[in-house]
């Protein structure tokens, strides 16, 4: 027999303190964890208090920065239960709804594999999908299978809760087609498109037919305005889109967001079309809870960096930019906006292949790491699988002699700083568990907050 909610909720929180206590910080999810094993319908219990209800953001590619970028547009109207730690399996919601007091709305970035079972328990009045890129295969498996477990979750959610779908991702858009209350989001700006779709592109093929759609503009790996010559399987009409878009380098973006409540010009504190497009999700979602147009590019204006992600960070004369790197799509987009702000004379790629990270590092040889080679002078490749990253680079035709291979990913940063001017800006492109072990260093060292104190 379960024991009462309040007695599970005292129990895992007497753990998570003790966890934070050991750890000297973090121990963000044993909370959850143990809630979650002592009774998994606390979760849905816990929940259900929260007046308002609560929305949930999943996305392969960008789900952290969307989620915190509507957190930014949220929090003058609600009083959020946030996990804005990163922590999006169940056992992370779970921690999240347990530090929820006085909270009116959840709102939960979302793993992939794990939307399912949260949206299943969390019951949201909103969804927001962002993209499905191929991802740690050896954990979630083939793209087309983590699609049709988000459409079994689609179809079992009440009429009443809103769906928030990137159109331009043909995955996404069909889902569109089987909830009733869909608001489609996408970008509508030809003068952006690549030529063609990259080789790397994921859903090249119709989800009804399997003919090659042909695209009428690229973005950013498959998504794009897509057509099936054969069927007509098509994007879906945007409600809300991202028009006239001006690249900054590595500054900034603006760009027109077209919605059902008006226009309005954001000018976004961050660089890159898929900062865009976690805008537009953002955005979408905030609008389907309510927020005003006026609100929501207010709190884009306004939002900085989430951690690791496109994160700047002084170090002495010197500052660090450090970028989260994972698949091949969002690898690829990473490398097309530092190229258009200059290629960098110094590269520290970090990766690791942990559990978190997966254990498959193959998708180095499908991201296209050979336009930062024209400025490149040094890279230094450090993590658990350096030695793969250099013979990576290599076969890209970078001199070995230009190649540091560092596996220690200290030993790594410091020979970067070391090679980088005073003055000047290190790049950092590191996989997950590379980024949070960076992170920790330079917090060590002084220079910037543990992420769960500055997500707090």
């Amino acid at each position: 027999m379960p024991l009462p909610l309040a007695a599970e909720i005292a129990v895992a929180r007497a753990a998570g303190k003790l966890s934070r206590l050991a750890r000297a910080g973090g121990g963000t999810t044993v909370p959850g964890k143990l809630l979650w094993k002592l009774d998994p319908g606390s979760i849905d219990r816990l929940a259900a208090r929260l007046p308002e209800g609560s929305a949930v953001i999943s996305a392969t590619n960008g789900k952290t920065t969307s989620a915190a970028m509507a957190a930014r547009i949220l929090r003058d109207r609600f009083r959020l239960a946030h996990n804005s730690s990163g922590a999006n399996l169940v056992s992370g919601v779970a921690s999240t709804l347990l530090d929820a007091r006085g909270a009116e709305l959840g709102l939960f970035e979302v793993d992939e594999g794990a939307l399912p079972e949260i949206v299943a328990r969390v019951r949201p009045k909103a969804v927001c999908l962002g993209n499905l890129f191929r991802d740690q295969l050896d954990r979630y498996g083939e793209l087309e299978h983590v699609a049709a477990r988000w459409r079994e979750a689609v179809r079992g959610l009440p009429t009443g809760t809103s769906l928030v779908v990137n159109g331009d991702d043909p995955q996404l858009g069909a889902l569109a087609r089987v909830h009733s209350a869909a608001l489609v989001f996408g970008v509508d700006d030809p003068g952006l498109a690549r030529a063609s779709l990259q080789h790397a592109a994921d859903s090249k093929y119709c989800v009804r037919c399997g003919t090659p759609y042909d695209y009428a503009a690229a973005y950013m790996g498959h998504l794009g305005d897509y057509r099936c010559p054969a069927c007509g399987d098509s994007r879906p009409p945007l409600d809300v889109a991202a028009r006239k878009i001006e690249l900054d380098g590595l500054e900034s973006v603006a760009f027109t967001l077209a919605t059902p409540a008006g226009e309005r010009v954001v000018r976004l504190g961050l660089p890159g079309l898929y900062n865009v497009y976690n805008a537009l999700a953002a955005a979408s979602l905030a609008l389907s809870l309510g927020a005003s147009l006026e609100e929501i590019v207010a709190g884009l204006e306004s939002f900085s960096a989430a951690f690791g992600r496109f994160e700047r960070i002084p170090i002495g004369d010197r500052s660090l930019l450090m970028l989260l790197i994972k698949n091949p799509a969002g690898a690829n987009e990473a490398v097309r906006t530092i190229v258009d702000g200059g290629a960098p004379p110094v590269v520290v790629i970090g990766l690791n292949d942990a559990i978190a990270d997966g254990r498959d590092v193959s998708w180095i040889w499908d991201v296209d790491f050979e336009p930062l080679l024209a400025g490149l002078d040094r890279l230094v490749a450090t993590g658990d699988r350096a030695a793969e990253l250099a013979l990576r680079f290599k076969y890209a035709g970078l001199d070995p002699d230009r190649i540091a291979v560092l596996p220690s990913l200290q030993a790594g940063l410091d020979r970067g700083l070391e090679l980088t001017p005073a003055g000047g800006e290190l790049v950092v492109l590191p996989t997950y568990t590379a980024m949070l072990a960076l992170r920790k260093i330079v917090g060590e060292r002084g220079f910037v907050r543990p992420y769960w104190e500055r997500a707090a």
